[in-house]
């Protein structure tokens, strides 16, 4: 009896133990404060690969009556893109964690910490470290008809690491905000939602002094970044830890068309630039404050700005920055930009990544205008942009002479023009034309992230911010109520 006792209890210890082990799998999982592990990937993102390679928009102005047009109208794409009068570039190496919870959340008026780092399935779920804060704004400039434009810049990726493929931990406690060893392809799905410039850095060649072994690995990554970004592809390389042998093998790459180095490159003078820049190694700059001097991102890199905005625009060098990590004086360095000089300031400077302006460049040099009366009171201007194998950025702007907006009675464009924006500009107009073929579907697809998060201030003026980049249409009308 006594044995068959012992046994009884052994079988109700047995049962216990199982029911506690499941009790707690399923509180391992339902838990306020249980972890999961999720993949970072955005709702929606664009589809880069359905892109168009070449481009022509077509515009019609009608002008009221008793307007006089003028004999001979010029159209002319300017050396910068909203006739701004200078160039700031930022090019992100090491493919950081902080180009997305750092750099990127301050620009679009996200959540941002002194210490600590975060993913897109954080921002998602609105699990953020505790000592979250918003600047309460978002960082840019205008196009100079009133819309906003927001700051960019540009990323290394590392896509043979296979830490770009890491989950995310999620939790309801305070730990789990530590930075990652870079960045997740989640991550920088959004980023590039935004409009972020990506570019080649250090690949995993056995010999980074073979420019045949770097060649390799450059398509390697290329077919990496095609899989994980749905067909984007990567045309830049940002020249890691000043090894020459990877500009040598970029320059046998004919997939990669800009590039940057901190030595041994051409400085960039945006008015001053003859012909496209394919294949030119243009210079950039590290700023970084000396050890122990107590000096900030902002004391070393606002004198460098001041000093170079004493001569005259066409004077001026582009202001290209390279840097690795980022953090609040980056943050601070950023605010006092558009304080100053964007969209909270004089609104003179167009920030963006090294990508977009190449891409600029070229429609700039390689453009064509065309101007044509079809009457005495209408004029139709055509812009044809040619471009290159993973362009993305099918936008520039043109200054139309002669014709001022208050004479305008009436604007039209054709099906290829998805953007469009004008104000007056010296003796004409200036016509910010975008082509990108579906800025309609992005724009609704952030409108539906609104609608799904009434609450969330940062997800409606991202709704508005994308709807305002569209051109007049019953669509625009539409989705604007939406989003407001």
């Amino acid at each position: 009896m006594r044995s068959v006792k012992t046994i009884n209890k052994i079988i109700v210890f047995i049962l216990c133990t199982i029911n506690i082990g499941c009790i707690k799998e399923k509180n391992l999982y339902d838990d306020e404060l249980a972890e999961k592990e999720v993949i970072s990937d955005p709702e929606f993102f664009y589809p880069f690969i359905n892109e168009p390679i070449d481009h022509t928009a077509e515009i019609t102005i009608q002008v009221k009556e008793g307007v006089q047009l003028p004999i001979q109208p010029t159209a002319v794409i300017p050396p910068l893109k909203y006739n701004k009068s200078w160039l700031f570039m930022l090019t992100q190496d090491d493919c950081k964690h902080a180009a997305f919870c750092y750099t990127w959340a301050a620009i679009h008026g996200k959540p941002l910490s002194k210490k600590s780092f975060y993913d897109l399935a954080h921002l998602q779920r609105n699990e953020l470290p505790s000592d979250y804060y918003y600047l309460g704004k978002t960082l840019g400039s205008t196009d100079g008809a009133g819309n906003e434009v927001r700051f960019s810049f540009g990323t290394t990726l590392s896509p043979e690491e296979s830490w770009m493929d890491k989950t995310t931990t999620i939790n309801k406690k305070n730990y789990g905000f530590n930075g990652q060893k870079g960045l997740v392809w989640g991550n920088v799905k959004e980023m590039l939602n935004f409009g972020v410039g990506i570019a080649f850095h250090d690949v995993m060649a056995t010999d980074v002094y073979d420019p045949e072994d770097i060649l390799s690995h450059y398509k390697i990554a290329q077919d990496i970044i095609l899989n994980r970004l749905k067909g984007r592809g990567c045309k830049m390389l940002a020249e890691p830890n000043g090894n020459k042998t990877y500009v040598e093998a970029a320059d046998k790459y004919p997939i990669i068309r800009t590039l940057t180095a901190q030595a041994g490159a051409k400085k960039l003078l945006p008015f001053k630039v003859k012909g496209d820049l394919e294949k030119v190694l243009i210079e950039r700059v590290f700023y970084e404050p000396p050890s122990g001097s107590g000096l900030t991102t902002m004391d070393v890199i606002k004198p460098v700005i001041l000093e170079e905005l004493r001569y005259d625009k066409k004077e001026r060098t582009a202001i290209s920055i390279g840097v690795h990590s980022t953090d609040t004086g980056w943050i601070d360095l950023f605010e006092w930009l558009n304080d100053t000089y964007g969209k909270d300031g004089d609104d003179s400077m167009w920030v963006t990544s090294q990508e977009e302006y190449y891409e600029y460049n070229y429609y700039q040099v390689h453009g064509t205008t065309e101007v044509n009366y079809e009457d005495e009171q209408t004029i139709k201007l055509t812009v044809h942009l040619p471009g290159q194998e993973y362009f993305y950025h099918p936008s520039v702007t043109v200054n139309l002479s002669g014709v001022k907006k208050e004479d305008i009675k009436h604007i039209s464009s054709n099906d290829e023009v998805t953007g469009l924006s004008y104000a007056n500009y010296e003796n004409g107009i200036m016509l910010n034309i975008d082509c990108r073929k579906y800025l309609a579907e992005h724009a609704e697809n952030f409108v539906k992230r609104y609608e799904a998060n009434p609450t969330n201030a940062s997800a409606k003026a991202d709704a508005n911010y994308f709807v305002n980049m569209l051109k007049d249409s019953d669509k625009k009308t539409e989705l604007k109520k939406r989003a407001e």
